[in-house]
């Protein structure tokens, strides 16, 4: 049974007579940014310990041993940066760093701190050992960064009072604190601010095998009854992300409890899953847009991104910032200088031919 087959087949099932199956809710059911539902589903669901974590496991191994030397030594954790893609657990284990040190933890972001007394402000009100996490770090204002430099190497910040030529640069002495830096650009941190963590961990998508254990673990809390082959079915549509996984767990939850008896079964994730239209891949309605059009439209390539944007009724942005880097991940779409460029693979998951002939190079611009 193909794809379009199972939407088909859940859209006749559980439709009203005469009526259309609802569409995809606004935000994306795949996206990996948090929303005000996750944030208060995330707080029930996190792992309080290394031990409890699952998946990245060569850093929860780094990490458990930066805390435990830093805890017998009886001194505060070096700074921690953790990079990754939105939802892979950099949160999570910020808290997990106050908790296995003992320490408080406060909690700020970049965009919040754009000037330098937004941060000295935080950074005075500092207990002993307390773990402050920065988000999105690198959306910091520069005044505020060259401010933590000194800070995170000294516990020492330079407050100036005055303006002009009268102005002084009042010392702070700060208590010994852990910084915890969180970002999903590290490529946009200046060098002086990397070089200052002493600890730095890349955050690794998950493979299907450690999402399936995401969300066992979540049905358990959540107090879901799933099976093995229907907690398999909603973590191979995750996109390698737990933020992901536990979304989907949720919407195939209420899809059990108001269509079926409860249980989530294979059956009842596919059927549950083609009503969200998020496909056996995670592809959702926005990326198997952009590759039928340009597969159907275009040849399958090279087409201009700007092109293809109006193709799908999106903005450029969209394309290029939301749908594109998980279709690139996955293989289905290349970026090349001549323009966007399906794969072999893309034409295989829609089930369709590839012309004999490919489009002429630069063909379709934009």
């Amino acid at each position: 049974m193909t794809w379009d087959d199972h939407l088909a087949d859940a859209a006749d099932a559980d439709a009203p007579e005469g009526a259309h199956p609802a569409g995809p809710p606004a935000e994306r059911l795949v996206g990996a940014g948090a929303d005000s539902e996750d944030t208060a589903v995330e707080a029930a669901l996190r792992p309080r310990s290394l031990a409890e974590f699952v998946g990245q496991p060569k850093v929860r191994e780094q990490l458990d041993l930066v805390l435990r030397a830093a805890r017998q030594r009886g001194t505060t954790a070096d700074h921690v940066l953790l990079s990754g893609a939105p939802g892979l657990g950099k949160t999570t284990l910020s808290m997990i760093i106050a908790a296995e040190m003992g320490a408080p933890l406060r909690i700020t972001s970049g965009p919040a701190i754009q000037h330098a007394g937004d941060l000295a402000a935080i950074l005075s009100s500092l207990q002993e050992g307390e773990v402050l996490f920065l988000d999105e770090i690198h959306r910091m204002s520069r005044p505020a960064e060259e401010m933590l430099y000194m800070a995170m190497e000294d516990f020492r910040v330079d407050v100036v009072v005055g303006k002009g030529p009268g102005a002084t640069a009042i010392p702070l002495e700060l208590p010994p604190f852990t910084l915890v830096g969180a970002t999903t650009r590290a490529g946009l941190l200046p060098p002086p601010l990397r070089d200052r963590f002493g600890f730095t961990a890349h955050m690794e998508f998950y493979d299907p095998a450690e999402l399936e254990r995401v969300v066992n673990r979540s049905a358990r809390l959540l107090e879901v009854e799933t099976d093995a082959a229907g907690a398999a079915e909603i973590a191979g549509r995750s996109r390698g992300t737990p933020r992901i996984a536990n979304r989907l767990l949720r919407r195939v939850r209420d899809f059990a409890q108001v269509k079926a008896d409860g249980v989530v079964t294979r059956d009842i994730a596919v059927r549950a899953l083609a009503v969200y239209e998020v496909d056996e891949r995670g592809l959702d309605r926005l990326d198997r847009s952009v590759l039928e059009a340009l597969l159907k439209l275009f040849g399958g390539g090279p087409v201009g991104l700007s092109t293809l944007a109006v193709a799908v009724g999106e903005e450029r942005e969209t394309v290029e910032e939301v749908a594109e880097p998980f279709l690139v991940r996955e293989g289905l779409l290349a970026r090349t200088p001549r323009g966007r460029v399906a794969t072999a693979a893309a034409w295989a998951h829609l089930g369709l031919t590839p012309p004999e002939q490919s489009a002429q190079p630069g063909l379709f611009g934009g």
